[in-house]
């Protein structure tokens, strides 16, 4: 449970299974238990559908509860990456290497070109099977298997990312927003090391406090991940975090910048610049990263990965900025821009 809300997970139903083999008395008796159990959680007040898989009893109204919950659940708004977190790489007897993964955003067709991340290895699609179909095309949500030309299976490892070529961007470093658990037992200290999972990836780093030594249970704050090893990850993507040893979940949130600078404890400034980003419009967002940028400038592909909106809504705010002079395009091949205050500076 505390995963799911760690995840952001707002909707669900609960399936009271196996009720072949109890009395009436006691399946009351379990009701009322779950309706206890996940009060003040995003399932207090969720449909608890009694049924058996063994007599059929209960199935259809599990499957008319399911439709009307699907129903109510708004359209998640994909960015146009494509990107599939690797969950399992095999091969096959005359088809070579094949990688699985639920694909999370955008899509892919068969003779595209991919790469895989953070490796840089770019390989061509000779197949897809969606949901145990041969399938051209497959999109968000599928579950999706992607046989390659020419990848030896040991070039992949789960928790690798599979997108288009130069599009993610790995990094060692994540600015994060990140709640503690209220069922800790104790605060958690600066520079604890702990287990990060984002997508499919299990990696070790250390969790920077940027405005405190140490954070009580149930507290949230903005902090920096420190990483082993690099990740491809983009703005908003949700992660869980799990102590280091005993290994138990201890908290999670959301990526606010997935290639941050490094930063400087207990700088206010970049405190609250952090505590504002998830309310900033797309503008304000493109104008905060091209400021942060300096004179060095920032590319499109750059801006795709920190803002992570519609293409067309990106090209619309930039366009709306350049407009208004405060951005200038100083690379019209590369895509890249600066800010008007640096650019009046030089």
């Amino acid at each position: 449970m505390e995963i799911c809300t760690l995840l952001g997970i707002e909707h669900g139903l609960i399936a009271l299974t196996k009720i072949d083999l109890v009395d009436e008395e006691w399946l009351e008796l379990v009701i009322d238990e779950i309706e206890d159990f996940s009060r003040g959680t995003f399932l207090e007040g969720a449909p608890v559908i009694p049924l058996s898989s063994a007599t059929g009893q209960g199935l259809d109204e599990f499957k008319n509860a399911l439709d009307k919950l699907c129903k109510k659940i708004p359209e998640r708004s994909y960015s146009g990456i494509f990107r599939l977190p690797v969950d399992r790489i095999f091969t096959m007897k005359g088809f070579g290497t094949v990688i699985t993964g639920s694909l999370i955003s955008g899509h892919i067709s068969t003779g595209d070109t991919v790469m895989i991340y953070p490796s840089g290895i770019t390989a061509k699609v000779r197949g897809i099977q969606a949901h145990n179909k041969k399938v051209d095309t497959a999109k968000a949500g599928m579950r999706t298997a992607i046989n390659f030309q020419g990848v030896e299976k040991a070039s992949v490892n789960r928790g690798d990312v599979v997108s288009g070529p130069e599009i993610l961007e790995p990094s060692y470093m994540l600015d994060i927003s990140v709640l503690y658990l209220d069922s800790n037992k104790k605060p958690i200290k600066n520079r604890t090391r702990v287990r990060f999972h984002a997508g499919t990836s299990e990696i070790l780093g250390n969790l920077i406090l940027l405005d405190t030594d140490e954070l009580a249970p149930g507290e949230k704050t903005v902090a920096q991940l420190r990483l082993d090893r690099p990740v491809t990850l983009v703005k908003d993507d949700r992660f869980v975090i799990r102590s280091y040893s005993p290994i138990r979940t201890i908290g999670g949130g959301q990526i606010l910048n997935p290639i941050p600078k490094k930063h400087k404890r207990f700088n206010k400034e970049v405190i609250e610049n952090l505590n504002n980003l998830p309310d900033k419009s797309p503008e304000d967002l493109i104008l905060y990263h091209v400021r942060e940028a300096g004179y060095e400038g920032i590319s499109f592909s750059r801006l795709r990965i920190m803002v992570n909106i519609p293409d067309k809504k990106l090209l619309l705010a930039i366009n709306t900025l350049l407009s208004k002079r405060v951005l200038i395009q100083v690379d019209k091949d590369k895509k890249i821009f600066i800010h008007k205050a640096h650019m009046d500076e030089l």
